[in-house]
């Protein structure tokens, strides 16, 4: 049984390869406040949903197949959360009982699958229950294949020969072996046999068939006589023992894959669950291909700022189709980096299949998404700011791909203006000729205006909004970089004096 509730085609691979830029995404994108409001305290659910919002799909079909699931889930949450207990009780059960599996003896490997069994099927009756009560509630192809694979594989054909299976195993009427006598009349070639039927008829008794009988009755005390006789015992049994094991780990498994699949969509319940308490909008974006030029959206906002401040926060609307660089300059303190940090999360959010904060999305995928952030000092720095800058971009060139997102905040600002200028724009012009989409939020006058005058069709310029008061709204608007970044206003904000 396969659950394929995360590919169409194939398990999830939880051990998959994080890009080489997880530790910079996580920092500058402030992921961890997003796991950790999916996960709810749950140490599973965080390694699970940090693993898939890390692997980025690259393939439109695919997000699409996971929203479809996802919307399901939205619909109905109480069964998904059923189904999801299945497998965290089949954990619970093997924790808390002791499974003779994992000896080196026959008889205790296959008294152990036998129990791990009997406690498996009585789980997947629940599932099969589930699926019977709830299967035409849901419309998505995931679980649509999912609950039809159970219906017909788990049928009551199949829950009655295997209860009569384990009944047999238990062998509650002894164990019957037939065996060859070998080289210096060893036993050689023990199998186990079907015990004789305990239910024949009067007649059959009397007039049946029967075969010659040998006895031979062991002393109670004699310990070396069970010894070799449960030895022979193990002989026996040992093919059934790997066969009804083997049954057990694949049902295993299949609750492993079913738990670990299920997690990410209760992560993503989670989040939802928080975002409708702060009456914040959510919206299932439209992935476009990675060679396309997609970006527009309305009320985006920084789903990490909201989660922190536990309040509706400010969105944007804005439409950068066909752009391959969106400059973003205006007044300090104006959201300029909330806003670069809400683009980032709802990218990362779209290309993982889930749904992204907005009232609508629509977007190109990127190959592989980069960040770029201005860094403090700290005691770890080997250099000075700048040339740390310029080794993380030089290790960002060595990654990236045609169709890959860059994401610049502040960077190249830790030397003078001219300088800083003249070396960010090299790096971005070099950026839109390999077909990378850039975003770039910055004070450098000269760098942003430079690009401005000339007036590229393929680039877009946005503004912090300040009104004439020096208020920020903390929306973005189009309009052409300025000189200043009314630096002024945050004085007279925090010491209460203008000069």
């Amino acid at each position: 049984m396969k659950v394929h509730l995360m590919y169409p085609d194939r398990d999830f691979e939880p051990n998959q390869n994080l890009p080489s830029n997880e530790a910079a995404l996580i920092q500058d994108l402030e992921l961890n406040t997003l796991f950790e409001a999916m996960a709810q305290g749950d140490k599973y659910l965080f390694d699970v949903v940090r693993q898939v919002v890390l692997s980025s799909l690259d393939s439109p079909e695919i997000i699409r197949y996971r929203q479809e699931i996802l919307q399901d889930c939205l619909k109905h949450p109480d069964v998904v959360r059923q189904i999801y207990q299945i497998p965290i009780q089949s954990v619970e059960n093997k924790q808390r009982h002791w499974m003779g599996i994992f000896t080196r003896y026959p008889s205790g490997i296959l008294s152990g699958a036998r129990q791990m069994l009997e406690m498996f099927i009585d789980l997947l009756k629940v599932l099969k229950q589930i699926a019977n009560e709830n299967a035409e509630q849901f419309e998505s192809r995931g679980f649509r294949r999912f609950f039809a694979m159970i219906q017909q594989e788990l049928d009551d054909d199949y829950f009655a020969v295997v209860t009569h299976h384990l009944k047999e195993l238990k062998f509650q009427r002894g164990v019957l072996l037939s065996a060859e006598l070998g080289k210096g009349n060893e036993g050689t070639n023990y199998i186990l046999c079907r015990t004789n039927r305990q239910n024949r008829n009067w007649l059959e008794r009397i007039v049946g068939r029967k075969s010659p009988v040998y006895t031979y009755t062991l002393h109670p005390r004699d310990d070396r006589g069970a010894q070799v006789l449960g030895d022979l015992k193990d002989r026996g049994v040992n093919l059934v023992a790997n066969a009804v094991a083997q049954s057990a780990d694949h049902i295993d498994s299949f609750f492993n894959a079913l738990r670990l699949e299920l997690a990410f969509y209760i992560g993503c319940l989670n989040l939802y669950e928080q975002l409708a308490q702060l009456e914040e909008p959510i919206a299932f974006p439209f992935p476009a291909p990675a060679e396309e030029r997609r970006l527009s959206f309305t009320r985006l906002y920084d789903v990490a700022l909201a989660l922190t401040m536990k309040q509706k926060v400010v969105g944007n609307d804005v439409n950068a189709d066909n752009k391959d660089l969106v400059f973003i300059t205006g007044a300090n303190q104006g959201g300029k980096s909330t806003f670069l940090r809400s683009i980032g999360l709802a990218q990362m959010m779209m290309q993982c299949g889930m749904f992204v904060p907005a009232l609508s999305f629509h977007a190109n995928i990127g190959k592989r998404i980069f960040t770029h952030y201005k860094r403090e000092e700290d005691a770890q720095m080997e250099s000075g700011k700048f040339d740390e800058e310029l080794g993380r971009m030089s290790d960002i060139i060595d990654d990236i791909t045609p169709d890959s997102i860059v994401l610049f905040n502040e960077s190249f600002a830790a030397t003078n203006e001219r300088e800083g200028s003249e070396i960010a724009q090299q790096i971005v012009r070099a950026l839109l000729e390999m077909r990378i989409k850039v975003f770039y939020v910055t004070h450098l006058y000269a760098l942003a205006n430079g690009f401005y005058e000339r007036q590229m069709e393929n680039a877009l310029f946005l503004r912090a909004e300040r009104k004439a008061n020096g208020e920020r709204t903390f929306r973005l608007i189009e309009g052409k970089p300025l000189q200043t970044s009314f630096g002024k206003d945050v004085y007279t904000k925090i010491f209460g004096i203008s000069q």
